[in-house]
C-alpha cells in the first residue's frame, strides 16, 4: 500500500489517517517539492492546452483584445 503525506515540524503527517499494526515495518521514499509537482509527468503549457480553443471566437470587435475591459466590465475604452 502506498500512502502519501507531508513531514510537519519533523512529523510525517499522512493525508488520510491509517492505523497499521504496531509492528508493521514502513519504508519512507522522500520526494522533492519539484519531483511532487511533476510527477514524471509532462506537465502541459497553457498554449498546448488551449491551442483547440485559437481561431475559435467569431464576431467580435476588432479592438476586443485591447479593450476586453470595456466589453466585459463597461470600463473606458484604452
Amino acid at each position: 500500500m502506498t500512502y502519501s503525506g507531508r513531514v510537519k515540524n519533523g512529523l510525517i503527517e499522512l493525508d488520510d489517517p491509517i492505523e497499521p499494526p504496531e509492528v508493521a515495518e514502513v519504508l519512507v521514499d522522500l520526494i522533492s517539492q519539484r519531483d511532487a509537482k511533476t510527477d514524471d509527468r509532462e506537465i502541459p503549457t497553457h498554449y498546448e492546452r488551449l491551442k483547440p480553443l485559437i481561431g475559435k471566437a467569431t464576431g467580435l470587435p476588432s479592438d476586443f483584445a485591447r479593450n476586453h475591459d470595456h466589453y466585459l466590465h463597461g470600463e473606458p475604452k484604452q
